[in-house]
C-alpha cells in the first residue's frame, strides 16, 4: 500500500501546509466519507463547511482559505484544488497491469509487422500485415489491429478494441475498452433495382497525439481522405463520430453524443453529453454545445448554444422561461 506524509504531498503539490500531523496518508476520499488515513479536497465554500465534521486527516484547499485545520489535522493550500487533486490521485494510482512477457505467446503478429522496443502485446491480440507499432506501445488482451495501421510511441490500447485497416494513431494516445476505430461509415444510395446500395468507404481514421478515447466509442472511416481527431482531444464513453468528420485540437466530447458525417469542430470546442450534431455542420473555435442539444446549423466561434433545436443559450433560456410563466 502506498503511503505518503503530509509534507511529501505538500512538496509534490508546491503548496503550503497549515496545521500539523505525523500520521501517514494512504488514500483519498470525499469530505463526507473520508477516513482518518485519507486526504480530501475542498474546492469551494460549499465543501469547506463539511470540514469540521469530516474525518479526513488532511484537506487540500484554496490558497486563500481561512479554514481552521483543527487538532491533529492539516490543510494544504494550493493555487488550484482541482489540479492538485489530479496530482494527488496520480500518486495513489494502482500499479499498471503486469505483463509476464512483452509479447504473449498467444498473440498473432504478421511477419511483416514492425514492433518497436519495449512494446507490450497481451494475450489474444492480432496485429495484421504491414502494421507499425512504435516503441513503448501497450496493447492489452484481445485487441485487433488490422493491416497497414500505425500506432505511435507511448500509446495504450485497452482490451476489446478494434482498429480497422490503414488507420493511424498518434503518440501517447489512450483508447479504452471496446472502441472501434475505422469501421465503415453509414452511407447508402437509393437504387430502383437494388433498393439501397452501400457506399464504399475507402478512407481511414487519423488520430493525433495525446488523445483519450472512451470505452465503446465508434469513429468511422472516411468515404475518401480521412476522418481526423486532433491533438489532445478528450472523447467520453459511447460517442459516435461519423465519416469524414474533422475534430480540431483540444476538443471535449461528452458521453452519448453523436456527430453525423462531415461535421467540423474547431479548436477547443466542448460538446455536452447526449448532444446530436447534424451532418455537414461547422462549429467554430471555442464554442460550447449544451448537454442534450440538437445542432442543425453552423455555430459561430465562441458561441454557446442550447436546446433542441439548438439556439444561442440566452435565447433558449428565455424561451424556457416564457413557457414556464405561461404554465
Amino acid at each position: 500500500m502506498k503511503k505518503f506524509s503530509v509534507h511529501e504531498i505538500c512538496t509534490h503539490l508546491h503548496g503550503i501546509t497549515d496545521g500539523k500531523t505525523s500520521a501517514m496518508v494512504s488514500s483519498a476520499g470525499s469530505p463526507e466519507t473520508a477516513q482518518p488515513y485519507q486526504i480530501t479536497f475542498l474546492g469551494n465554500k460549499k465543501f469547506e463547511r463539511l470540514w469540521p465534521k469530516s474525518k479526513a486527516l488532511v484537506a487540500v484547499v484554496d490558497k486563500n482559505s481561512v479554514l481552521d485545520p483543527g487538532p491533529g489535522r492539516a490543510l494544504i493550500k494550493v493555487d488550484s484544488v482541482e489540479l492538485a487533486m489530479c496530482r494527488v490521485l496520480e500518486l495513489f494510482r494502482p500499479v499498471a497491469v503486469r505483463f509476464e512477457n512483452n509479447i504473449h505467446h498467444s498473440a498473432v503478429i504478421h511477419k511483416s509487422a514492425e514492433i518497436g522496443s519495449q512494446t507490450k502485446i497481451g494475450a489474444g491480440v492480432y496485429v495484421g500485415a504491414g502494421c507499425i507499432l512504435e516503441h513503448n506501445v501497450t496493447i492489452y488482451p484481445n485487441v485487433t489491429v488490422l493491416d497497414g495501421c500505425f500506432i505511435g510511441s507511448g500509446t495504450v490500447i485497452w482490451p476489446g478494441t478494434v482498429i480497422r485497416e490503414n488507420c493511424r494513431i498518434g503518440l501517447r494516445t489512450i483508447i479504452h475498452s471496446n472502441a472501434v476505430i475505422g469501421a465503415d461509415g453509414f452511407g447508402f444510395v437509393k437504387c430502383p433495382v437494388e433498393g439501397l446500395v452501400k457506399v464504399p468507404h475507402i478512407g481511414n481514421v487519423v488520430i493525433g497525439d495525446d488523445v483519450e478515447i472512451g470505452a465503446a466509442v465508434c469513429i468511422d472511416r472516411a468515404k475518401f481522405a480521412s476522418t481526423v481527431i486532433g491533438n489532445s482531444c478528450k472523447i467520453d464513453n459511447l460517442v459516435q463520430i461519423g465519416h469524414n468528420c474533422i475534430v480540431g485540437e483540444h476538443c471535449i466530447i461528452a458521453g452519448n453524443s453523436g456527430l453525423a458525417g462531415s461535421v467540423k469542430l474547431g479548436r477547443g470546442v466542448v460538446i455536452g453529453g447526449g448532444s446530436s450534431i447534424k451532418d455537414h455542420v461547422t462549429i467554430g473555435d471555442g464554442a460550447t454545445v449544451g448537454g442534450g442539444s440538437g445542432v442543425i446549423s453552423d455555430v459561430c466561434a465562441g458561441d454557446t448554444v442550447l436546446g433542441y433545436p439548438a439556439l444561442k443559450a440566452t435565447v433558449t433560456l428565455k424561451h424556457w422561461a416564457s413557457i414556464k410563466e405561461k404554465k
